[in-house]
């Protein structure tokens, strides 16, 4: 067992995982070797979000040999983002990277990060995926067009393919822990707020183990909040659409005096029944759109948080024995 440093914290990792009990051994085995080899205070703040699994047991295990590493464990399954934000503002480093579990990002980069931060006094360096051949197609069509949507909508979501692989200094985390917003999008705010950064490039891997924890409907709550919390494009879409809905009905309506004052049969249900459905499908994708801002704002009114601790394993107290299955 590794003794702790003396000293403060230079470096914190923050490591977001959901049942990951199949992966955790191999991102141990490569991650620690990495940390230890920075001669530098460190910590590795694993968020547990919720998992079902073994993964809270490992956990435990993996600390009896790793002093450096802390667990903060969420009561429930939170989602990726706010498992990221926990572990942010818990985070004690004077610089702290955020990384996934999977190892499709390598842990071996975060040296060249630390490095490239201290030399050139940089606030953020962003993971840029440069060859993402190992991803499915439909994952980097969808990933391309995310990105694409974001750049026409004028939100400085920073380089393309970065994901949330980065590191950031401790004015960095301080900012975006101060803003008040709910189900923050990272990889849309750390850029947002303009702080001088730097990029390293990387082939991304295939996951080491298990499987994905980003389903297809994860991916459209992401993107639906980047859009909803970076632009307020959709809604001058909503009212452009109702200008042309509203120029279109009058237009049918100067059409139908017309007709009927000059003796013209007015046309059968067909077409009413289009411009019936036509006009309905406007409606409901302007109400639509304003219903994820309105929701988005209640959320803010109501003030709840994104998630709730049960455990830091800072506190010195061992928690209960988590749920779930157990390994042999």
């Amino acid at each position: 067992m590794s003794a702790p440093q003396a000293g403060p914290i230079a470096l914190s990792v923050v490591v977001p995982m959901f049942d990951e009990q199949d992966v955790l051994p191999l991102l141990v085995q490569r991650l620690r070797p990495v940390l230890d080899g920075l001669r530098l205070g460190y910590e590795v703040v694993a968020v547990d979000d919720g998992s079902s699994d073994a993964t809270p047991v490992l956990l435990a295990r993996e600390r009896h040999s790793w002093a450096q590493l802390r667990v903060v464990r969420l009561r429930a399954n939170a989602g990726h983002q706010a498992a990221i934000s926990a572990g942010l503002e818990r985070a004690r480093g004077d610089l702290v990277v955020t990384i996934d579990a999977d190892l499709q990002d390598p842990p071996e980069l975060i040296a060249d990060m630390v490095r490239l931060a201290r030399a050139e006094s940089l606030d953020v360096v962003y993971a840029v995926r440069d060859d993402r051949t190992t991803d499915t197609r439909f994952k980097r069509v969808t990933a391309s067009g995310y990105y694409d949507t974001m750049r026409r909508l004028g939100a400085d979501h920073g380089p393309s393919n970065a994901g949330d692989y980065r590191l950031m200094s401790r004015a960095t985390v301080e900012a975006v822990t101060a803003l008040p917003e709910h189900h923050r999008v990272l990889r849309l705010v750390v850029p947002s707020l303009g702080f001088p950064s730097g990029v390293l490039t990387y082939r991304r891997d295939a996951r080491a183990a298990g499987r994905s924890k980003y389903p297809l409907s994860s991916m459209v709550r992401l993107a639906l909040d980047s859009i909803t919390g970076a632009s307020i494009a959709p809604l001058r879409l909503a009212t452009w659409l109702g200008f042309v809905g509203a120029v279109v009905a009058l237009g049918l309506l100067v059409y139908a005096l017309v007709g009927y004052a000059v003796g013209l049969n007015v046309p059968g249900w067909t077409s009413t029944f289009m411009v019936v459905t036509a006009v309905g499908g406007v409606q409901l994708l302007c109400l639509g759109i304003l219903g994820e801002y309105v929701g988005r704002t209640y959320t803010m009114q109501l003030g709840r948080p994104t998630y709730y601790v049960a455990h830091d394993s800072l506190s010195g107290q061992e928690p209960p024995p988590p749920p779930g299955p157990t390994t042999g």
